[in-house]
């Protein structure tokens, strides 16, 4: 059996977050004027863009399965 997209997304949505609580720990324990804790700042910028993406996307997925449920649920009305 396949699974949704939204379900591909949510699991990519806690892949990310993942990533984002790991640099962010990593980035505690880095001296705040290295290279690498303005490398890590980067990251996790980029890792709350991709959250914001992958969770516009998941809404949008569930939005349609609403729309096609509700469309199923007037067709079957009309028949009956």
């Amino acid at each position: 059996m396949r699974k949704s997209n939204s379900g591909r997304a949510s699991q990519a949505i806690e892949q990310v977050l993942e990533f984002s609580a790991n640099a962010q720990r990593t980035r505690c324990k880095t001296p705040k004027a290295s290279p690498a804790f303005h490398r890590l700042t980067g990251a996790i910028v980029a890792y709350g863009k991709t959250l914001g993406i992958l969770t516009a996307l998941q809404q949008r997925e569930e939005f349609f399965v609403v729309i096609a449920q509700s469309e199923l649920s007037e067709r079957v009305a009309e028949v009956s």
